[in-house]
């Protein structure tokens, strides 16, 4: 399987690993929409990598494959991401390597992102490669990093270092791989200590309109920078 859910002690680990970099596919995305729907009684949610990769974005070759295969891949990545951005569960990223376009956009999409220190690639490269950035992809970067960096890292397509992408805003903090599950476990622990209920009504209340937004315009969007 390409998303593994392990519950312990109410986080649920959502464990990407399709044995290569994690791409995005239709499949990997639809295992974790599952894997999130299964674990709604959990306290946290955690969405975690491989070693060395944490999603090297949507799967390419498919996109290539044609404009309504890239419009279908690219709306159920919208739809995925805008779940996780808005599940009522506090969601910690473990970034366990390379995050790059999609896969630094799932970073985004978390509440609480974790890095491994190394040398990895993180960042929003479309536009170096071709590709116009989604309306989703630019309201989660405009959430979520640093507006003095939001140029640099949208349009001008930087790739950053882990400890240069925690500074811009694509993670929060770096640690040394052999320290990243007590990191994340640490964080549970912290986030878990809140009100949830109070988290869940006021992440919906500061999120819930971008989120409705997004997915009302993804349709239109889409056509208009895809072509289809």
């Amino acid at each position: 399987m390409s998303v593994i859910l392990e519950e312990k002690d109410g986080v649920a680990w959502l464990r990407m690993d399709d044995g290569k970099v994690n791409a995005l596919s239709l499949a990997q995305l639809d295992a974790l929409d599952r894997c999130l729907d299964e674990a709604h009684d959990a306290k946290i949610v955690v969405i975690a990598g491989r070693p060395g990769r944490f999603s090297a974005g949507f799967d390419i070759k498919f996109m290539m494959s044609g404009p309504e295969q890239a419009r279908m891949l690219v709306k159920r990545g919208a739809e995925v991401l805008m779940k996780i951005y808005g599940l009522a569960q506090p969601v910690i990223a473990a970034c366990t390597g390379h995050a790059l376009a999609a896969g630094a956009l799932l970073l985004l999409a978390c509440d609480q992102r974790l890095g491994v220190s190394g040398d990895f690639k993180l960042g929003l490269n479309e536009t170096s490669i071709g590709v116009t950035l989604p309306g989703f992809a630019l309201a989660l970067a405009e959430a979520r990093l640093d507006p003095r960096r939001l140029c640099q890292a949208t349009l001008q397509a930087s790739i950053y270092t882990p400890a240069q992408a925690a500074e811009v805003g694509f993670l929060d903090r770096v640690v040394a791989p052999e320290a990243l599950e007590q990191a994340v476990q640490q964080a549970a622990l912290r986030l878990g200590a809140l009100s949830l209920s109070a988290f869940a009504n006021s992440k919906r209340d500061q999120r819930g309109a971008t989120v409705a937004r997004v997915l009302s315009e993804v349709d239109a969007n889409l056509a208009s920078i895809l072509d289809v």
